[in-house]
Parts: structure tokens; C-alpha cells; sequence
């Protein structure tokens, strides 16, 4: 005897397709509300600039910001002066790596207060200091005997931040 027409097997494949579907429409609306939060509530598009401000979206980044506003360095160089590599690839991937890793931490509140920078951060400023006082650096590194492995941010921990 035959199966009638769009029988069992029909139907399991209806419902595959229904639930298929379901999980499409649950993860493009998470993705939609996630990235209006993010670009609407947490001004999200500010982070693709260079304006200093934007740091501050956080106030966790307050202190920060504020103490970047009474430093010298405030004339001369912005956040991603400092803190994020040259060159858009680089640029841009530190600054999603960090926003993705801030967003977890500030949202679900794991992280140490004072704010503590990360060695891999940590290395991009050492770069950026050693980039902008090149000649003063070699010259302290040559009369001291010091190698490269000196860290200029172990002395000067608050220049671009002073409390």
C-alpha cells in the first residue's frame, strides 16, 4: 500500500524546515539586538574614530580619560596613539579584541579595579612610547648600559594618565 502523499515523511521534513527557520530568526533578531545595543546604547560607532571620548563611553575608562585630559600627552597624541598598534589591520583588531573583552568584563563586572592593562596591551604601549621618544630612549638605553628590554611604562606608569 502506498504512503498518502506528503505523509509521515512530509511532515518530518516540514518540521525540520519550521525549526530550521525558528533558530535563522532567533540568531539574525540576537544579532540585531545585540549590535543596536552596541552601536546605539554603548555609541559603538564612536570607537571607530580616533576621538579620545570615546574611551570614556565606559565609566569604568573615567579616571582615565580625565587624567589623560591634565597630561602633556593630551596635546600630542590621542587613546590609539598609545594604545593600539599602526596600520588598519592592526588597529582595527586590537580595538575589536579589546571591545569584545571590555564588553564581558564591564558587563558581567570580572574585572580589577584600579583597571589593569594586559601584557599584550602592555607591549603595544611600550611600542608606542619607544616609536615617539626614539632618540631619547637610545640615548638613555646606550649611556646606561640598559638593553631594549627596559620598560619605559615601569618608571613612567602614569604619563599619560597621572592621578
Amino acid at each position: 500500500m502506498l504512503a498518502p502523499q506528503g505523509g509521515e515523511h512530509g511532515t518530518i521534513a516540514m518540521d525540520k524546515r519550521w525549526l530550521f527557520g525558528v533558530v535563522i530568526g532567533v540568531a539574525v533578531g540576537a544579532a540585531a539586538g545585540v549590535s543596536g545595543f552596541t552601536f546605539l546604547y554603548a555609541k559603538g560607532g564612536s570607537y571607530l574614530t580616533d576621538r579620545a571620548e570615546a574611551c570614556a563611553n565606559c565609566h569604568v575608562m573615567r579616571d582615565e580619560y580625565d587624567g589623560w585630559l591634565r597630561s602633556s600627552h593630551r596635546s600630542v597624541a590621542t587613546c590609539n596613539d598609545c594604545h593600539t598598534p599602526p596600520g588598519f589591520v592592526g588597529k582595527y583588531w586590537t580595538k575589536a579584541s579589546n571591545g569584545w573583552h571590555h564588553s564581558i568584563a564591564f558587563t558581567t563586572g570580572d574585572f580589577a579595579e584600579p583597571i589593569r592593562i594586559k601584557p599584550h596591551n602592555l607591549e603595544i604601549v611600550e611600542t608606542a612610547c619607544r616609536k615617539c621618544h626614539a632618540e631619547m630612549v637610545s640615548a638613555i638605553d646606550a649611556s646606561a648600559g640598559h638593553d631594549l628590554g627596559t620598560s619605559c611604562v615601569r618608571c613612567h606608569d602614569s604619563v599619560g594618565h597621572p592621578k
